[in-house]
Formats: C-alpha cells, structure tokens, sequence
C-alpha cells in the first residue's frame, strides 16, 4: 500500500486527481486541509481527512507519519509553506515531494515575461530544489476541463511549449510520479498539452 498525504486537498487539481488515485487499490490517502468540512470522504476505508495548515509544523509532522508520498497543491505563502513542508518532511524521514508550481518561473515560456506574480512560485521551486528530499516540481501550463490524457514534458533548461494542458493529464502524471518509483527524481517538469 502506498500512503499519499494531499496538501491542499481541496484545490481544483487535488479534487481532479483524487478519483485518480483511487482507481488504485494499493493507495490510501490522506487529505489536508485547512478546512475539513468542504470535502467528503470518497472512501473512508482508505481516506483520512486532515482539517491543518500547512504552516503548523506539529501538526503537519503528525500527519506525515507513516506516508511515502507528499503531493502539495498550494497558494499563498509558498516560500513560507516550502521551508514548512522541507522541514517537516525531514524531521519525519519522508523524502518523496510532489510540488505544484506554475509555468513561467524561471522565464522558460517563448514570448512571455511574467512578473512578480510568478515570485510565490519561483520563491517556493528555489526552495524545494535546494533541499535534499526527492523531489518533482510540475510546472503546469493553464488547466482546461478536456477530458483527454494528452501532455508533453519539458525539463527545467528547455523551452516550455504550449500554454495550456488538462487537469486529467495533470492526475495521470501526478498518479504516475506518487507511484512509479524514482520516476523524474530532483527535476522539475514544463507540463502542456502534446502537439
């Protein structure tokens, strides 16, 4: 059984990629969030619900024991909540991050100069990629509700292509990397639709 704890489990992607996760019998989950009542348990034998924030490091470490896997699905404070999820993940023994960040960061989209709107995400990848904990930081491109499984990769020193991609594409890569191991390890991937 692999143990998946969902920072931020009730954002947009977390939602679409639970169901996902699910479809395999050798996962349990745990979902964080700060509010526990907007989301209903889709299977209480394998889902646990955690109401927390990511920033009380107590119970953060609580909520980690025991999981192989963190997928962080975050906003706000993203600097802050990385050097929250790093240190934890450490003091428990948990090495292995997901980490949603956002296209653009390291000027990597042909034609566009994104500002300071990107800093909480480029912040928060600096972060994560200076840590020892093996991480996969997905940069997605703009979600679309197309129900296709169709993405393409790009790692951190290539051109980022394309502008959108699904949010199912998005669930299968994140399935993938929770579950197949070593897969894509201290990298950082462009994710847009395939052409």
């Amino acid at each position: 059984m692999t143990r998946i704890l969902i920072l931020g489990a009730n954002g947009q992607l977390a939602r679409n990629t639970i169901p996902f996760l699910l479809e395999r019998e050798d996962v349990a989950l745990t979902l964080y969030l700060r509010r526990a009542k907007r989301l209903t348990n889709p299977d209480p034998a394998r889902v646990s619900i955690i109401e927390g924030d990511v920033l009380d490091r107590a119970a953060l470490q609580a909520a980690l024991q025991g999981q192989d896997v963190v997928y962080a699905n975050l906003a706000g404070d993203m600097a802050a909540q990385a050097r929250s999820i790093i240190a934890a993940m450490k003091s428990v023994g948990v090495r292995r991050l997901i980490f949603i960040s956002s296209m653009g960061i390291y000027g990597e989209v042909p034609g566009e100069r994104y500002q300071s709107v990107l800093d909480p995400y480029r912040d928060s990848a600096a972060l994560i990629e200076a840590s020892d904990l093996d991480y996969t930081i997905l940069r997605p491109g703009w979600f679309t509700r197309d129900k296709a499984v169709n993405y393409q990769l790009s790692h951190r020193d290539e051109a980022f292509r394309g502008h959108d991609v699904s949010l199912n594409s998005l669930s299968d890569l994140i399935v993938k990397l929770a579950l197949i191991p070593n897969m894509e390890i201290r990298q950082s991937l462009g994710v847009s639709k395939a052409r």
